[in-house]
């Protein structure tokens, strides 16, 4: 794929490091008020039912780390894929794969999330996505070093 644009590059660095961070403002105001998502079977329109999937998402998904690398842009679209890590409340692991697409209004706001993923259970000592609480290190490999 060609080098993305800046502001894409921006836009993924952004919400990478809020779903790494757990900054869940940061998630709900990248999107327009009435912003459309659908995330595997859950359909949302507006900030505050994405807010509502966002924390409760947080409390199924602990320790929760995610890579996002793009995939393709066009005029106002992004779609990506990322890979994401987490454990549940009684210790099991999950792997979870997908793409996203999104498509922004003017101001740079997402305005339509298209979610496609799959989970799977993982053991613990096979989990790729390691960094302590936070952003991800500058020096971790990507999603295609990774080999996903």
């Amino acid at each position: 794929m060609p080098p993305i644009s800046p502001a894409a590059q921006q836009h993924l660095c952004d919400a990478e490091c809020a779903w790494n961070t757990g900054d869940f403002n940061a998630i709900v105001l990248s999107n327009t008020i009435d912003c459309l998502w659908r995330n595997r079977v859950h359909f949302l329109w507006g900030r505050e039912q994405i807010r509502t999937f966002v924390e409760r998402s947080a409390r199924r998904e602990i320790d929760r780390r995610v890579i996002y690398e793009p995939w393709a842009e066009g005029d106002r679209r992004l779609s990506v894929r990322f890979a994401a890590e987490f454990h549940n409340d009684s210790g099991i692991w999950f792997r979870v794969y997908g793409s996203e697409d999104m498509d922004f209004d003017d101001t740079g706001l997402v305005k339509r999330r298209l979610t496609a993923a799959n989970e799977h259970p993982i053991q613990e000592h096979t989990r790729a996505l390691r960094w302590p609480s936070g952003q991800r290190p500058l020096d971790h490999p990507t999603l295609t070093e990774l080999g996903y």
